[in-house]
């Protein structure tokens, strides 16, 4: 059996099968896993949500996989260039959305033992650290109190860690950290406004967060979300695998046994 990890997908179906079969990926012995945003800028998001749920593919939440449940539930509007409001007019529509919710922030892979995430893990917190804080707001999101922090989840403060803190501000700043991180002062402050590749940002005051030092995770790490970063980081135990796809780049996946990389050029959507 081999296992195969998939950067963003983001609708973009077609793409996920023609490099399924490029891989010789196969549904009865190999296993999938996807490092969250399986929905938005491209054409087929319900297709894709049905798809990776019958076959039993490994999934995180992204912020884009969070964002359509609270469209959902009507906290925001649905917005055209996003191409999930069919979702929702589909006989199975809310099924999918049940089936999302129930997704976790944080898996590590029992044999291999590698993390995978959206975005990142804060360098100051540890793999176990991690994963209770993912544990706290995945309990609040499978809860009956859902529809109140997908509701609160939005915003960018608190941008520090705090051990102390309670209730919004906490599920906030971890949703924000596994989902939206991108970049980090050096003395460890969320900063949200870049999301270029490190080699255009001239702020020395900022690092991708995977850069700061001293960092208390060493398992790797597979992540999406940051597409400029085009698949290439200096660390080796990190993986980036948003290389892009629906913004016309690739749609791209590693097979974790050899390492090796497959990659599908895309159209542009976003």
């Amino acid at each position: 059996m081999a296992t195969y990890i998939v950067g963003d997908i983001q609708g973009c179906y077609d793409e996920l099968r023609q490099l399924l079969a490029l891989a010789e990926f196969d549904t009865q012995q190999d296993e999938l896993w996807v490092t969250g945003d399986l929905v938005a800028r491209g054409p087929k998001s319900i297709q894709t949500l049905r798809y990776i749920k019958k076959i039993g593919a490994k999934v995180i939440l992204g912020n884009h996989d969070l964002h359509l449940l609270a469209t959902a539930l009507g906290i925001h509007s649905f917005k055209d260039k996003d191409k999930t409001a069919a979702i929702l007019q589909a006989d199975d529509g809310q099924e999918l959305l049940d089936w999302l919710r129930m997704q976790p922030l944080l898996l590590q892979h029992p044999e291999h033992k590698f993390i995978m995430v959206h975005a990142g893990i804060l360098p100051a917190w540890s793999i176990k650290k991690a994963k209770k804080l993912a544990k706290e707001v995945e309990a609040q999101l499978h809860s009956k109190h859902y529809k109140t922090m997908l509701k609160d989840m939005y915003g960018n403060h608190p941008t520090r860690w705090n051990n102390d803190l309670q209730g919004v501000e906490r599920m906030r700043f971890i949703i924000n950290v596994f989902t939206r991180m991108r970049y980090c002062t050096i003395d460890g402050e969320l900063e949200f406004h870049n999301k270029r590749s490190p080699s255009e940002v001239q702020d020395e005051q900022l690092k991708p967060w995977f850069d700061i030092t001293p960092r208390k995770h060493k398992k790797p790490i597979l992540f999406g979300h940051w597409a400029a970063l085009l698949g290439q980081t200096e660390q080796p135990d990190i993986y980036p695998l948003d290389t892009g796809c629906v913004w016309g780049n690739s749609l791209s996946m590693i097979r974790w046994q050899d390492k090796k990389m497959f990659s599908l050029s895309c159209p542009a959507y976003g």
